[in-house]
């Protein structure tokens, strides 16, 4: 699995969610390691991809979902 891929799972797992979740919690539907996920977090942050509403919890924004759409 490329890292595209794996940015691209964890981005589509947030969208379906609706719900702020944690890494493990997006690993565990994603079907991802905590690591893959972990590894990811800031850089996704950094693209303002995803933000976190509360401590150690993410959402997807709509910047993410605009780039989720072109992929």
């Amino acid at each position: 699995m490329s890292m595209s891929d794996i940015v691209r799972k964890i981005l589509e797992t947030l969208a379906e969610a609706g719900t702020p979740m944690t890494s493990k919690e997006i690993a565990e539907k994603a079907g991802l390691t905590a690591k893959e996920v972990g590894c990811r977090i800031a850089g996704l942050k950094k693209r303002g991809w995803i933000e976190s509403p509360e401590k150690g919890k993410y959402v997807i924004t709509d910047k993410g979902r605009e780039a989720l759409k072109g992929t």
